[in-house]
C-alpha cells in the first residue's frame, strides 16, 4: 500500500516538475544543455582516467577542472540572467554573459598554466 503512495507521489512530482520547465525560457534551456554537457564530459574523463590511468596527472585535474568550472560559472549566469531572480533585476543580459566570457578567460589561463 505504501509502494503505491510512494510511486504516485514520485509521478506527480516528476509531473509538477516537467510541467514547470516547460515555461522556463529558451535561453535559460540553452545554459542548462551547457552545464549539463559540460558535466557529462568530466565525468567521461574521470571513466576514462578509471579504464586507462592517470599518467598525467596534471592533465586529467586539468581536464577536469576545466569542466566542472565552466559549469559552475555556467550556473551563475544562469542565476543572473533569469527574470523571475529579483536579485540581479538592474544587471543587463549583455554585462552577465561578459562577466562569464572573462571568468572563462582567467579559468583557462589558470588551466593552462597548471599543465605545465
Amino acid at each position: 500500500m505504501g509502494r503505491s503512495s510512494t510511486t504516485k507521489d514520485a509521478q506527480a512530482l516528476f509531473q509538477s516538475l516537467r510541467s514547470a520547465y516547460v515555461a522556463t525560457p529558451n535561453n535559460l534551456k540553452i545554459i542548462d544543455l551547457y552545464i549539463l554537457f559540460a558535466l557529462f564530459t568530466a565525468v567521461i574523463q574521470v571513466g576514462y582516467m578509471a579504464v586507462v590511468g592517470s599518467f598525467p596527472f596534471n592533465s586529467f585535474l586539468s581536464g577536469v577542472l576545466s569542466c566542472v568550472g565552466t559549469a559552475v560559472l555556467a550556473v551563475s549566469l544562469r542565476i543572473q540572467v533569469n527574470k523571475d531572480n529579483k536579485e540581479f533585476k538592474d544587471l543587463p543580459p549583455e554585462r552577465a554573459f561578459a562577466d562569464f566570457v572573462l571568468c572563462n578567460l582567467v579559468l583557462h589561463l589558470v588551466i593552462m598554466n597548471f599543465l605545465g
